[in-house]
């Protein structure tokens, strides 16, 4: 019995190791790559980029990379049209997506993309980005529909053709 109980011991003592490296390795970065992260250029939009080696103290620099300005995969017209979640637009449950989340601003549906696809509609929304979240009707396939919080907002926006920015 007092065989089990060390061997007991002993497993936790492993475990407690074991999750400690995990938090530590994940909560603080790791010097190496840190050191070899320097600003390449001064005009223009930040870049930062990584180096095999780079001593170089004076130019080192902590942050993470900055996105620049990403270009859209795909560029693409098509029929938006809105809903919102009243049962008669949507299944049993209205507040729930196609892919199990909580409808918010921010969430269209569209049949011909995958879930998580990030989307701008320059046209009416400017730079806002809209992520695929939910699903529309089988017959509707190159179509988005953008979530409204209330059934007269959807109605307000009624059809439009519009571009749309694919990311």
């Amino acid at each position: 019995m007092n065989f089990y109980i060390k061997q007991l011991k002993i497993a936790e003592k492993v475990l407690l190791a074991a999750l400690f490296i995990f938090v530590i390795e994940f909560t603080f970065p790791h010097g190496v790559l840190a050191s070899e992260l320097y600003r390449t250029s001064t005009d223009g939009p930040v870049q930062y980029s990584l180096t095999s080696v780079k001593n170089d103290t004076n130019n080192l620099n902590p942050a993470l990379p900055i996105s620049l300005e990403k270009k859209p995969r795909i560029v693409r017209y098509i029929t938006a049209t809105a809903y919102s979640s009243t049962v008669d637009q949507c299944d049993d449950t209205p507040f729930i997506t196609a892919n199990g989340n909580h409808v918010r601003d921010g969430i269209i549906a569209a049949n011909f993309l995958p879930f998580g696809t990030k989307v701008k509609i320059p046209e009416l929304y400017g730079d806002k980005i809209f992520s695929v979240e939910d699903r529309m009707n089988s017959k509707y396939h190159y179509r988005i529909d953008v979530w409204m919080p209330d059934r007269e907002s959807a109605v307000v926006f009624g059809s439009k053709y519009i571009k749309i920015e694919i990311y």
